[in-house]
Order: structure tokens, then C-alpha cells, then sequence
């Protein structure tokens, strides 16, 4: 027998934790058909593309990242500019189910799953280019286009919740998490890529940051959170630095790229760690 295509390996994973998903048309529970289904008790269908991802979205939407976007966020993590912030994420992830909201091409996720040993990842990204490229680098995990206003996905289900560099919704985390489980949301702190804002907005308003409303928010959201702040400056090759440029909001809005020279760039950002109870 021959190697399983990347749908056939997205059919059998999705069998396997298929209680991990509802219609998010109708929020009933789903089956899993051999022929890539995943259809609900009211005929709401959705097929598991060849490309071994599924699209769990009701209506076409326009996102303003593309393909090049994805591919060069997906160049930068793997240089390991973020296996630090990586390893720190992991050393707090206990139990099997890990969602990742706003997954992108899906590199943190994967490479934090690489560190909790049982561990099954789904992500989740309303970008299809970001999903058909994590589909791509990453096999094994779970990869759904969709979102989180009508996510497919039924309530105390994950034990773990990543929200890194992306937009929360913590009404809907709070349905998805099992009783005893965790949000961990990554935030920029105010040296983040500092190199690159000294250069860029050096003298404006751009060049610094803060996270105090988003901090505010998430410990109003959760009876329990912690706080780690991780910083560290790490060598950056000349090839990456227009990947990097390519992949942060704060490089599209530089007209003269040529002229940004990085040798090295900063991390900084809390790791923001929320239950329940």
C-alpha cells in the first residue's frame, strides 16, 4: 500500500475527534463520512479538501493576507527567532486538545505541539491562504478555515486555547474550554521587533507600544490569570529580514524597504495565562 494522501490523513484524524466538532450553522454535533463529509443531523455539509484542510466557513470572505504573507511568517518561525516564546508556551500546556485561534500557517502550533507529547492540534484562521499553507508544512494536525463568531467546534472541548500576536473572542474561548482549562494569549510588549520600529517610525507615535487596555480586558475575562514577560534578542540573517518586513503589519506601511538593515531583532511580549475558576 502507498503512502496516504494528505486528505485521506485529514479524513482519519478528523474520525478520530470528530466529537471536537459542531455545525457551526446549526451547532449539532458532526460525523465524519469516508469520503471526506462532514455532515450534521440537518444536512449542513462540509467536504475535507484535497489539500487536507477544511473550510468551515457559511460565506465567502475577502482577507487581506496572502499567500507571500503566510509563506514568509512561515520562513521567519522556522529560523527560530520564536522557539523560545515556543518552549515557554509548552512548559504551561497540560491535557490532549489544543486550539489555536488565528493559527496563520499554522508554525507556533505546530511547533508547540512538537513539545507536549499526546498532544492534537486544530487550527483555526478565517484566512484561507493561511490554512491552505499550514495544510502544506504541517501534517497531522487538524486545519479549519473558519470563524470564531460561528466557530465548528463544541463547547468543553479544549483543554488548551493559543491566542498568539491575533484578535481574541473570549466569549466564545470561555464555551470552548473545558472546565479546567486555559487560555494562553501572547501580546506585545513595548521592545517587540523594537529594531525594526526604531528604523521605520523612529521619532512617531509607531515606534512605541503598549498592551495595557489588552491586559485590562483579558483579566477581566478570566477569575485567575497570570502574567510572564519574555524578552530575549536574537541574530537575524539578511535574507529573512524582507520575510519579516513581509509578514508584520508594521513592514507594510514602510515605503522604502530597501533601506531597513537588521542584524538582530527583539522579542518581547507577555505570555497572559487565563482559567476559569
Amino acid at each position: 500500500m502507498g503512502l496516504l494522501s494528505k486528505r485521506a490523513v485529514s479524513i482519519l484524524n478528523m474520525k478520530e475527534h470528530k466529537q471536537l466538532f459542531a455545525c457551526p450553522v446549526c451547532k449539532e454535533g458532526m460525523s465524519v463520512s469516508d469520503t471526506g463529509k462532514v455532515t450534521c443531523i440537518n444536512n449542513h455539509s462540509f467536504d475535507i479538501a484535497k489539500q487536507g484542510y477544511i473550510n468551515f466557513m457559511t460565506k465567502p470572505v475577502n482577507s487581506m493576507y496572502s499567500k507571500e504573507l503566510f509563506e514568509a511568517r512561515q520562513r521567519v518561525i522556522a529560523s527560530g527567532l520564536y522557539d523560545d516564546l515556543q518552549r515557554k508556551i509548552a512548559a504551561h500546556i497540560s491535557g490532549t486538545y489544543i486550539l489555536d485561534t488565528g493559527c496563520g500557517e499554522g508554525s507556533h502550533l505546530a511547533r508547540i505541539c512538537e513539545k507536549v507529547e499526546g498532544s492534537v492540534g486544530v487550527g483555526i484562521d478565517i484566512a484561507k491562504e493561511g490554512i491552505l499553507s499550514a495544510a502544506k508544512f504541517y501534517d497531522g494536525h487538524i486545519w479549519c478555515v473558519g470563524d470564531l463568531a460561528s466557530s465548528p467546534y463544541s463547547a468543553d472541548t479544549f483543554d488548551v486555547i493559543l491566542n498568539i500576536l491575533s484578535p481574541a473572542n473570549y466569549d466564545e474561548f470561555k464555551r470552548l474550554l473545558k472546565p479546567d482549562g486555559k487560555v494562553i494569549k501572547v501580546v506585545p510588549q513595548e521592545g517587540y521587533l523594537k529594531e525594526l520600529r526604531q528604523q521605520a517610525f523612529a521619532h512617531s507615535e509607531k515606534e512605541s507600544y503598549t498592551n495595557a487596555l489588552t491586559l485590562q480586558r483579558f483579566k477581566e475575562s478570566f477569575e485567575r490569570v497570570e502574567v510572564e514577560r519574555i524578552h530575549y534578542t536574537v541574530p537575524l540573517s539578511g535574507d529573512l529580514v524582507p520575510k519579516l518586513l513581509e509578514m508584520t503589519p508594521m513592514g507594510w506601511h514602510i515605503e522604502n524597504k530597501e533601506a531597513i538593515r537588521l542584524s538582530e531583532i527583539t522579542v518581547d511580549v507577555n505570555i497572559l495565562i487565563g482559567t476559569l475558576k
